[in-house]
């Protein structure tokens, strides 16, 4: 028994997916082929190969004739080389001889070899075939093998399989190794055997993902009715549910969108709208168009055309980016879809209204003809213009000729009428825009009126304040001169009056009050006022501002009598008066021992004769025995 022959049957049956029976009857045919190369036999050569236990055996049959009458060796065998090989072999009959492989040679061998290998590639090719024949439709998983030309080699495990540059989505980018997922479109046969064709863009790919992601598309619950698709940028897919207790958008959708959204990351972020799905068709259209708002739509079931009417501000929604939401819901739909304005769509059956044309009007149409075209409900001479000719040969009694020469004659006469009504509506739009712009015009005039006015009366305003500033600006500028002139006198006298100012400051220890402002003339006057001494005895000291007094503390009668001493004599070196720059205010001066008002008084020189005032402060003393309050005087 030869385990050896039918293990490597059954591996070989098992690597290349076909079956073994085919694989023993592929190794029979390779054996006779062999044996014809070999032995130069014809088709009188058989092959046994027992599947139980292995064994092969090939046989060439042969018949046996006279030494003599041998014609050909490879059907024919002599009775003496038969009994050679069978003693009891006997003339017209068929002996059967055994062929060993040992015999068979290299090239024999090699050849049934081939064979083979060819006839159980050819039958894994038909496997394959026959395999993803039946698959059409579905999505195929694979890994990235190669990129050739733009194409995408996909390895699929038992085959190889490719994406073309047209099924590819352009934004998508991919490498060696990368997992893929695509949708089965084709299988074909080529001569290096079976193609299996993958799209990424195929409409129906977004169906099946759609299943693998929404149990109630799977089962049945809910049905995809239509699909458009953009591949890349943009998909509509409308949905119908056959349970009306479950909403067929908000299945797709899923819990905050992780159904649609799984779908759209396969698809490289293509937007996706789900809309439900009608059997009417202006509702579905309205449906579809969203997210724009359509106020109504015209459906044209003879030429199975719909328009729909937005308004002014919806146009360019609707219609989409370079136009691709129109054409998503026109391939969603199945129709041809016009989108207009509302504005537009007035003033076309304004103009449809203005140039009807009864069919009387039309020369070749008699009243037989209008009676049967009205019953087909064509009821103008626009309706005829409009119509195709296959529609108006539709008509009884209206044959091809007659329908070109009654359309012809349609179209002169509504052209005519059209153009005219036009040429109308274009001079009254002129007249309209003129006057328009009269008003714009007269509007822009009052309004630069109206500004220069403005302009005017805050200029105005603006030199008022220039002249109000002015005038503060003045009148803070008097104030400071006047403060000036007297700050300049006042350290005048500072300085002529410095050394018995420290004297007096020494005394009592007083602050100086600032004065008011006073003019030369004042100050000479009251200069004047200070008398002579060698009168009655008394020389008031006089202050030439507003002085305030200063409240000294209650002193002896010792104490005020040695202040009075301390005024300087005339005739000295100058005047010794206390001098304060502005309001003295009170200052209470410290109490003086009597050791030093002794010596105080003693430093003090005795008035002379040159009669001098001797000082311009003078104490008076009170008439209950206490000491007079001091007061001080600038002098100048």
């Amino acid at each position: 028994m030869n385990y050896e022959v039918l293990e490597a049957l059954g591996q070989i049956a098992q690597e290349k997916n076909v079956n073994r029976e085919m694989v023993i009857e592929t190794l029979e045919i390779g054996l006779l082929s062999a044996a014809k190369k070999r032995f130069g036999l014809g088709d009188n050569v058989e092959v046994n190969i027992d599947q139980t236990s292995g064994t092969i055996e090939v046989w060439a049959i042969r018949k046996v004739v006279n030494d003599v009458d041998v014609e050909d060796p490879g059907l024919e065998i002599s009775l003496t080389a038969a009994r050679e090989i069978d003693p009891e072999a006997k003339l017209d009959t068929d002996l059967r001889e055994e062929l060993q492989f040992a015999d068979f040679g290299r090239n024999a061998i090699q050849s049934a070899k081939q064979i083979l290998i060819q006839r159980v590639r050819e039958a894994e090719r038909e496997k394959i075939y026959e395999d993803y024949q039946g698959r059409i439709g579905e999505i195929i998983s694979g890994s990235v093998q190669q990129i050739s030309h733009g194409d995408i080699l996909i390895n699929l495990g038992r085959t190889e399989a490719v994406i073309p540059l047209k099924e590819q989505i352009r934004k998508e980018r991919y490498r060696q190794g990368d997992p893929i997922r695509a949708y089965l479109v084709n299988v074909l046969r080529t001569s290096k055997g079976p193609q299996v064709v993958l799209s990424r863009t195929h409409p129906q790919f977004v169906v099946r993902l759609f299943q693998f992601e929404v149990p109630e598309i799977y089962e049945g619950t809910i049905e995809v009715k239509a699909v458009a698709r953009e591949p890349g940028e943009r998909a509509k897919i409308a949905v119908f549910s056959n349970d009306a207790r479950i909403d067929p958008v908000g299945a797709c959708v899923g819990m905050k969108g992780s159904r649609v959204q799984a779908v759209v990351r396969e698809l490289s972020n293509e937007r996706i709208d789900i809309v439900p799905w009608s059997d009417d068709e202006a509702i579905f259209l309205s449906r579809a168009l969203s997210p724009a708002v359509v106020r109504r739509v015209v459906v044209d079931r003879r030429d199975k055309k719909m328009t729909a009417i937005v308004d002014d501000d919806q146009l360019s929604l609707s219609i989409g980016k370079s136009g691709q939401n129109a054409r998503l819901a026109a391939q969603l739909t199945g129709w041809k879809v016009d989108i207009i304005t509302d504005t537009k769509f007035q003033d076309m059956q304004t103009e449809k209204e203005a140039t009807f044309i009864p069919l009387s009007d039309v020369a070749g149409i008699g009243k037989v003809m209008q009676e049967r075209l009205e019953e087909s409900g064509i009821v103008s001479a626009n309706d005829i213009v409009r119509l195709s000719l296959e529609i108006l040969t539709e008509v009884p009694g209206l044959g091809e000729a007659t329908a070109e020469k009654v359309q012809a004659a349609a179209k002169e006469v509504v052209s005519v009428k059209v153009e005219s009504y036009r040429e109308e509506l274009a001079k009254q739009r002129a007249i309209e825009a003129e006057e328009k712009a009269a008003r714009e015009a007269e509007e822009k005039a009052a309004a630069a009126k109206l500004a220069e006015e403005v302009a005017a009366q805050a200029a105005e305003e603006a030199t008022k304040e220039a002249e109000a500033a002015a005038e503060n600006e003045e009148a803070s500028g008097e104030g400071e001169g006047e403060v000036g002139e007297e700050t300049a006198s006042t350290e005048t006298s500072d300085d002529s009056q410095a050394a018995p100012a420290e004297d007096s400051e020494s005394e009592g220890e007083a602050e100086a009050v600032s004065e008011p402002d006073e003019s030369t003339e004042d100050a000479e006057h009251k200069s004047e006022d200070i008398p002579e001494p060698g009168g009655d005895g008394e020389n008031p000291s006089e202050s030439e501002g507003e002085a305030e007094a200063v409240s000294e503390p209650d002193e002896s009668t010792e104490d005020a009598k040695q202040k009075s001493e301390d005024i300087p004599e005339p005739g000295g070196d100058g005047e010794n008066l206390s001098e304060s720059e502005g309001e003295a205010e009170p200052v209470s001066e410290p109490a003086v021992s009597p050791e030093n008002a002794k010596q105080k008084t003693e430093d003090i020189p005795e008035p002379g004769g040159d009669g001098e005032t001797p000082s311009d402060e003078q104490v008076e003393p009170e008439s209950d025995g206490e000491s007079p309050p001091a007061q001080e005087s600038e002098g100048r």
